[in-house]
């Protein structure tokens, strides 16, 4: 069964664009992967950071991939490109500056909570980060255990002005 598989990307560290198109390539890399889509980068503040680094900005991004490789899968690949790009999880590196981050928002029409993974991401509807891209690409999308679209996940969201969208290709 193939599925669309919603990713999150960010990097608030170094060569922040370079860093998400490596990351991009990589997941692309991976056998069984097509892009669905690729929203653009915005500059973001940072979420749920220590003081130390409230002035490290993040780009952001989400991309639409289809497969028919199972979630486990992709949490392991993503584990592997993270890594390849320097991000190390041998400390708690929740709230310290990083290359690249990746999260699974949405796995198809599933809800997963088992084997490390929770999705959709607990946290993705309350992140205009996440939604505002994710909306760009696939503003109809109700994801699982939800009722309202992204589109209106988004318009109900506070901030709008914190995200700068840039024209910068990646």
């Amino acid at each position: 069964m193939r599925v669309q598989i919603g990713l999150s990307l960010g990097s608030n560290l170094g060569d922040k664009v370079s860093h998400l198109r490596r990351a991009a390539q990589l997941i692309l890399d991976q056998k069984d992967a097509v892009l669905v889509g690729k929203s653009s980068l915005y500059e973001t503040e940072p979420v749920d950071v220590k003081a130390e680094f409230q002035h490290m900005k993040f780009l952001n991004s989400v991309m639409v991939i289809e497969t028919g490789l199972d979630a486990q899968h992709w949490l392991k690949t993503i584990g592997e490109v993270e890594y390849a790009l320097g991000r190390r999880r041998d400390t708690d590196d929740r709230n310290v500056p990083r290359q690249v981050d990746v999260d699974i928002i949405f796995y198809g029409d599933q809800l997963i909570g088992s084997g490390g993974l929770v999705v959709p991401h607990p946290r993705w509807a309350e992140r205009r980060f996440v939604v505002q891209p994710l909306a760009e690409l696939q503003p109809d999308r109700v994801l699982p255990g939800m009722t309202e679209t992204v589109a209106e996940v988004l318009k109900d969201l506070p901030g709008a002005g914190d995200l700068i969208q840039l024209d910068t290709e990646w």
